[in-house]
């Protein structure tokens, strides 16, 4: 798994939510305080190389609280989160 923080203007940050192919069978979501907990709000789209990935947009200095949802109800946090608590995968953007 890997987030990937870039700026894109003086107000905003671009993240990308990159998981392997083989984490979980099926379609996955990311879901947190920037969508308002909307599960398919942002699914991640297989790509070529073997990932599968979703980019959002984020105020700079804010604080995010994510999980990834795939199939059947299956929730699951992300170790590349700056911090993992009991509300899910923390990210400081």
């Amino acid at each position: 798994m890997t987030i990937r923080i870039q700026q894109q203007d003086p107000t905003a940050a671009k993240v990308q939510f990159v998981l392997p192919d083989d984490v979980h069978d099926g379609a996955v979501s990311v879901v947190g305080s920037f969508n308002g907990w909307r599960p398919g709000a942002h699914r991640l789209i297989r790509r070529s190389n073997g990932t599968r990935s979703v980019s959002v947009a984020i105020p700079l200095g804010q604080e995010v609280r994510f999980r990834y949802l795939g199939v059947g109800g299956v929730w699951f946090d992300d170790p590349d989160a700056h911090e993992i608590t009991g509300e899910g995968s923390l990210l400081r953007v």
